[in-house]
């Protein structure tokens, strides 16, 4: 009687463990994916061996895991021979593909291409992060390109999730899923998509000059510094509109970056902005915001991590002389003065977008803001992604210029001299489909 126990507990147990393996391989089935991750063969209903066909009907849905999204189609093209680059997907508008996965670091692969024509691709993912930038191919070329896509959730543990403004809700940024914004004449053959744990994070901290913007015509310099890296090092944006050292504290951002980070890891904290319309006793530059810029240089040395702390982007205010006028006080002052003591890494944005307008005048400074009378916006604190793009060159030439060690994982580049700004007129930059005309928090 016993034995005959044992012989049933042991087909039960058996086939438990093969029903799931049987719901791992159809769970894994479903999403696309294998142990190597997920691999997009698109075009046509044909597909490269260990690819997966997608077509350009094949819209996202959660259950599925992957598709065309945001309402966009693109079309397929088929010129025959190679399966996984004779056929490829292409648009006339911007157009989006998600991939739902956990929370991480991505390693994405682009195939690019047309044996029959020329073609020209910019890359954004999630809110508007910049990727990749021209990418062009002549007729029958191809280019493979590889960057790193970080995907984060609200969770901090299984009690605690960030304090979400209503706003970030509806963002990219927060979402279960992976998206990428395909732009200009993209012909796009193939994508894979693994996850990796290799990677050094870096994780911003800041307000409305430094968020992912989600919507034309804003920009911010934390989605433009991901073009300027190669894989090696992933960019975790956890800055938002109108935040404050105070605010992004409160809101449990600082604890979800701890919760994830790890050592090595790099945390970029620029705020000055909001802190100074903070007028309650125990507020001001020496105050609460020294006290704060402590809390980041303790929790994160405790980590193992490094931080780097960023004075305020200048905002556009010319005086009679043609010159550009102070409006941060002495919350540069302070935070020079914590980086001093803590012994961390300083990158004085404030002196260096100051150097920045004043190089471009009170006219040409104005292309670097999103200042549109046609449209009734004239916002000197904001900047539109030429401005933004600017000003993440200054960051990466002052991760070179600082020695820091993610500085060899920049891509190659000239130093950037902030009284010599590139000319607006050669700065292309393809809109995505999502704009506003309502201002940031925090102007």
């Amino acid at each position: 009687m016993r034995m005959f126990n044992h012989d049933i507990m042991k087909i039960k147990l058996n086939l438990l463990l093969a029903g799931l393996g049987f719901f791992t391989a159809c769970a894994a089935q479903k999403l696309g994916a294998d142990k190597n991750g997920f691999k997009f063969d698109l075009g046509t209903d044909k597909a490269s061996k260990g690819y997966i066909a997608v077509t350009p009907d094949m819209v996202y849905s959660a259950e599925k895991g992957y598709g065309f999204d945001l309402g966009t189609t693109p079309k397929a093209v088929d010129r025959g021979g190679d399966l996984l680059k004779g056929d490829f997907v292409t648009g006339e508008k911007p157009f989006y593909f998600s991939v739902k996965v956990p929370e991480g670091n991505y390693k994405v692969t682009v195939t690019l291409g047309d044996a029959s024509g020329k073609t020209n691709t910019t890359i954004k993912s999630e809110s508007r992060r910049l990727m990749l930038e021209n990418i062009k191919t002549d007729a029958g070329k191809f280019r493979t390109e590889t960057f790193i896509v970080h995907v984060k959730d609200r969770k901090i543990d299984a009690n605690t999730q960030v304090g979400l403004k209503t706003r970030e809700l509806t963002k990219l940024d927060w979402d279960d899923k992976l998206t990428l914004e395909f732009d200009h004449q993209t012909a796009l053959d193939a994508i894979e998509i693994q996850k990796v744990e290799d990677q050094v994070t870096i994780f911003l901290a800041g307000n409305s000059t430094v968020v992912n913007q989600d919507e034309e015509p804003w920009g911010s310099w934390g989605q433009m510094i991901t073009r300027f890296f190669k894989p090696g090092v992933a960019i975790s944006n956890h800055a938002e509109s109108g935040l404050s050292l105070g605010s992004f504290i409160s809101s449990r951002r600082l604890a979800k970056i701890l919760s994830i980070m790890k050592p090595g890891d790099y945390v970029f904290v620029e705020f000055g902005h909001n802190d100074s319309k903070e007028k309650g006793p125990n507020d001001g530059p020496f105050k609460s915001y020294t006290e704060r810029l402590r809390i980041f240089a303790t929790e994160v040395k405790k980590k193992g991590g490094n931080l780097v702390i960023v004075t305020p982007t200048a905002r556009r205010r010319f005086g009679t002389d043609g010159k550009m006028e102070d409006t941060h006080g002495d919350y540069p002052v302070a935070a020079r003065k914590v980086a001093q003591e803590a012994g961390v890494p300083l990158i004085d944005l404030t002196v260096l977008t100051t150097e920045m307008f004043n190089a471009m005048g009170p006219e040409k400074s104005k292309n670097a803001f999103v200042i549109y009378p046609e449209l009734g916006l004239n916002d000197n604190t904001h900047f539109n992604p030429f401005g933004a793009y600017e000003i993440a060159k200054i960051i990466a030439t002052q991760i070179k210029a600082k020695n820091l060690s993610i500085a060899k994982y920049l891509v190659d580049m000239p130093p950037f001299n902030p009284s010599q700004p590139d000319a607006f007129e050669t700065f292309i930059w393809p809109p995505s489909p999502k704009a506003s005309m309502v201002k940031p928090d925090g102007n």
